[in-house]
């Protein structure tokens, strides 16, 4: 036991290859190679269209029961804001200063009202767990195997808002979707600087007890909507 101790303990002390220079290990070069095959089981989604992107993403978001709304630049905003109304939702999260926000905003009925996310939690806690329907965030990116959100909490949208209330409702614009996590860490160069909290979200909040019944909810959204904004590039995600 105390050979493997001084062995592991050897290996913490020695100078990583990053730090000193030396080439890679056998064994590093061996981790990257399985971590490779293991990714290029989606490779065919690689080669894909943009539309087969989208569906085998909307294909494995249902599967984790969450909802997709499919929409154009120029109609999702009035198109997810019936739905809202729709659901009953009347007070929803949501940050103005993104282009995305504002639409939305300007697109709600009189009878659903906007919710900045202006104050310190600790004064509006009740209101906020009590009566805030609903959060709407915009996704960095998404992950089309997996059906994964890959969000950026920021000072607008903190990360309380896909959290706290009941329905999270995320956008996602369809060029940005990447065949599987590991395209999406090359794609967008994490290893160049990672932001300090990158969530990834696969369904509404589940958990199971020790006999493996599942319920939603217990420690966030009990639902999730997606909108994919499935036509022409933008600049998303602009501040005004």
């Amino acid at each position: 036991m105390s050979g493997a101790r001084e062995r592991i303990l050897g290996r913490l002390r020695s100078p990583t290859p990053a730090s000193s220079g030396a080439p890679a290990s056998e064994a590093d070069v061996t981790l990257g190679k399985r971590i490779d095959a293991h990714y290029a089981q989606w490779r065919a989604l690689g080669d894909a269209s943009p539309a087969a992107r989208v569906d085998a993403f909307e294909t494995a978001l249902t599967a984790a029961h969450a909802e997709v709304i499919r929409a154009s630049a120029g109609e999702w905003p009035a198109q997810l804001a019936r739905s809202i109304a729709n659901a009953g939702v009347r007070r929803l999260l949501l940050d103005t200063r993104r282009a995305e926000g504002a639409a939305l905003a300007a697109a709600l009925p009189a009878a659903v009202e906007p919710v900045a996310f202006a104050r310190p939690i600790e004064t509006w806690k009740a209101e906020l767990f009590d009566t805030v329907e609903a959060g709407f965030t915009v996704a960095r990116s998404g992950i089309a195997a997996t059906g994964t959100l890959i969000v950026c909490p920021d000072r607008g949208s903190p990360r309380t808002m896909s959290l706290a209330p009941p329905l999270h409702i995320a956008l996602v614009y369809a060029e940005t979707l990447h065949r599987d996590l590991h395209e999406a860490m090359q794609v967008e160069r994490w290893r160049d600087g990672m932001p300090t909290n990158l969530v990834l979200v696969s369904g509404p909040s589940k958990t199971s007890d020790i006999q493996q019944t599942l319920a939603y909810g217990a420690h966030g959204p009990r639902r999730l909507w997606v909108v994919i904004v499935t036509d022409e590039v933008h600049s998303h995600g602009a501040q005004r």
